[in-house]
């Protein structure tokens, strides 16, 4: 497992450059207001760079964005995640970089701390804060498949399912642009090492599972989709050490260590074969753009406001 950080720092007085935050964000006005809102307050002036990419909307967030101060505003025609996280990039130009998800949200204090994680020379390329999956209210189903996922190795130990990732400058040197594909996370989790990351105990994001069992079966769906693309992306293309599939790690790093979770093992078999299978068939259209689960985004009130 990576190393932690424990501490998050105090705020700073007067950042020498501002931490870059680029959020891609498809039809995202129901949560991206909470988002900027929960992100901004309490950052001292110049501490943040935020850069909102509207990417393929049909939807008012672009218009929820610019009613943030200090928020700058990119649109871009196509619906496309990673597209959207480049052309951020290009206009974005602090560091550390941090990829935010339009749906977490997460504070200044927790940039602080990862921000902290990657100060110094020689220290860490990539820092993430802890995840807290949220299943409060979810059907027994949701909450057992959660049960087995959240304890799995690569869940506590990778890049991705936290919906935050910052880069240090040197670690954003590692590549050039995002490649073309949905898994952008398991993208950054191939292309840093176990020596050259590190996870911020100290801070977690509250990542909303599923609300109906249909919900996670699409949303399994669409992350098994989008791994395959990128290890068969990475035969052909040096994208990095694509991290394998364990398909026993729920037996021997769950299970069989707390023998009481059977139960709920036997849902998360079931539901995660049941994604397999629907993963092999063809992907519908528009797939490769955006996956996402459009039931946990819960109306913003603050959205709707002329």
């Amino acid at each position: 497992m990576e190393p932690t950080s424990p501490a998050s720092p105090a705020s700073p007085a007067s950042p020498a450059s501002p931490a870059s935050v680029v959020i891609a964000a498809h039809d995202e006005e129901a949560v991206l207001g909470q988002c900027l809102r929960a992100l901004t307050a309490g950052a001292a002036p110049g501490e943040l760079e935020v850069v909102v990419v509207a990417n393929g909307c049909t939807d008012r967030t672009a218009e929820v964005a610019r009613r943030v101060p200090g928020v700058r505003v990119v649109e871009v025609a196509r619906p496309s995640k990673t597209a959207a996280l480049n052309a951020g990039d290009r206009v974005a130009t602090g560091f550390p970089r941090i990829y935010l998800d339009a749906d977490i949200p997460a504070t200044v204090a927790t940039v602080r701390a990862l921000r902290a994680a990657l100060a110094g020379p020689g220290g860490p390329l990539v820092a993430v804060p802890g995840r807290h999956l949220v299943v409060t209210g979810r059907p027994w189903p949701v909450r057992a498949w959660s049960a087995i996922h959240r304890r799995l190795p690569a869940f506590e130990e990778g890049l991705f399912g936290r919906g935050m990732i910052a880069l240090s400058e040197a670690g954003r040197a590692r590549f050039t642009t995002f490649p073309e594909v949905v898994a952008d996370d398991l993208f950054l989790d191939a292309i840093f090492t176990a020596g050259e990351r590190v996870q911020v105990a100290s801070v977690a994001t509250q990542v909303e599972a599923p609300l109906r069992t249909a919900d996670l079966l699409r949303r399994l769906e669409r992350v098994r989709r989008g791994n395959a693309t990128l290890r068969a992306a990475g035969r052909t293309q040096p994208l990095g050490t694509v991290r394998p599939a364990d398909r026993t790690a729920w037996l021997r790093h769950v299970v069989l260590r707390r023998p009481w979770l059977a139960p709920a093992a036997v849902v998360y078999l079931a539901l995660t074969a049941t994604a397999a299978a629907a993963a092999r068939r063809p992907a519908p259209a528009g797939a490769a753009s955006w996956g996402r689960d459009a039931t946990t985004r819960a109306a913003d009130p603050a959205a709707t406001r002329g």
